[in-house]
């Protein structure tokens, strides 16, 4: 990789995984993984997490910004549901493969 979209691929990742400390965005990220529907209306999501509106759109806005989540409106309310390519990705061997030395200490291809 050059030197460039490395940079922009290692701040992609610490966006991801800033988004992922956190606890309730773990579990806001659960409740969207095993919603037996496509979308969870927020107001949905702000019953099942016991949390105020404002914190919860907090937790939200992380979630997208490191593109994690989208989000699409309906009517006056707001849905959310996984960006499934995102979250494969960062759960996928491209994020290993930054780290893994080559036996010729060249850049690893591995398929990524």
């Amino acid at each position: 990789m050059a030197t460039a979209e490395l940079q922009e691929t290692f701040q992609q990742y610490e966006k991801i995984f800033k988004a992922l400390a956190d606890e309730k965005r773990l579990k806001l990220l659960n409740l969207l993984a095993v919603s037996t529907e496509d979308s969870c209306c927020v107001c949905d999501l702000e019953e099942e997490m016991e949390m105020a509106q404002s914190k919860l759109s907090y937790h939200l806005k992380i979630l997208m910004q490191a593109d994690l989540i989208q989000r699409e409106k309906k009517g006056t309310w707001h849905y959310y549901s996984i960006n499934h390519e995102v979250m494969n990705k960062t759960l996928s061997e491209e994020l290993c493969c930054l780290f893994r030395k080559s036996s010729n200490n060249t850049d690893v291809s591995c398929g990524c």
